[in-house]
């Protein structure tokens, strides 16, 4: 930890922030991961995951905690990072809640700050709305809300993907590498488990491509020897004809 970019926040405030800190990625709280950064704890990050049977579900959401050099004597400030149409949230992703206004209370750890924020994605308050469009959609007509929540969430809070183990396989299909006539087309291709697999499969792949390269080669080979036979007769056919001129010119 480099203690030159934690400079605005006092050293017991870091050391407590420390252990809060180690506490959430040992056992991070329900659907958060925080994002710890050594150098700078004024600046916490965490990834929420869209509740589910809200129309954030499936969603990915960043949001930051920019803690002043008076924390925790003053609540940090919350954004969201990942664009978000909620009534609690600002254009510019400023949080909205209680808790980090007039019910903020310096004994309140990060766990509860991240924890409330998380539950406002189940429950908005449209009272206090700093999206006044949301608020009122969610007021007067929940399903539109949810609409344009769920489309928000599609566009801009799409989770990383991640490795497919089957990707290999999916990928060995989709070029039919391996395939033989009994196989259905598209049907997935099993991964070699071991190195004897790879070569067995190597080299049967191999020898697939030697027998189709091998069959238009043979069709011009049959094909170029007729044409060859072919020549000759005529060849000789017209010497014949040449020959028998030449005897009766001489009879001549």
């Amino acid at each position: 930890m480099h203690q030159a970019s934690n400079e605005n926040l006092p050293p017991n405030v870091i050391k407590q922030l420390a252990k809060e800190l180690k506490s959430l990625d040992e056992s991070p709280p329900d659907g958060i991961k925080v994002v710890v950064n050594d150098e700078d704890f004024s600046q916490i990050c965490a990834d929420i995951e869209g509740p589910v049977g809200t129309p954030y579900e499936n969603g990915l959401f960043r949001m930051k905690l920019a803690l002043s050099r008076d924390f925790p004597h003053s609540p940090p400030k919350g954004y969201f990072m990942t664009k978000i149409f909620h009534p609690n949230i600002a254009s510019n992703g400023e949080i909205c809640v209680n808790t980090l206004k007039k019910d903020w209370n310096p004994s309140l750890g990060l766990r509860h700050v991240l924890s409330v924020v998380r539950c406002l994605l189940i429950e908005p308050f449209p009272e206090s709305a700093l999206n006044e469009q949301a608020g009122k959609m969610l007021l007067e007509n929940y399903e539109e809300y949810a609409r344009h929540a769920r489309l928000y969430t599609g566009i801009h809070a799409k989770p990383k993907p991640k490795f497919k183990t089957g990707a290999i396989s999916e990928s060995t299909t989709a070029l039919n590498v391996g395939q033989t006539n009994n196989e259905t087309p598209g049907a997935a291709t099993a991964i070699p488990s071991s190195v004897a697999d790879m070569k067995r499969v190597t080299t049967t792949s191999a020898q697939d491509q030697q027998q189709v390269a091998n069959v238009p080669v043979a069709a011009a080979s049959v094909g170029s020897t007729q044409k060859r036979e072919s020549g000759l007769a005529k060849v000789q056919a017209d010497k014949k004809k040449v020959d028998a001129r030449k005897k009766s010119l001489k009879r001549l």
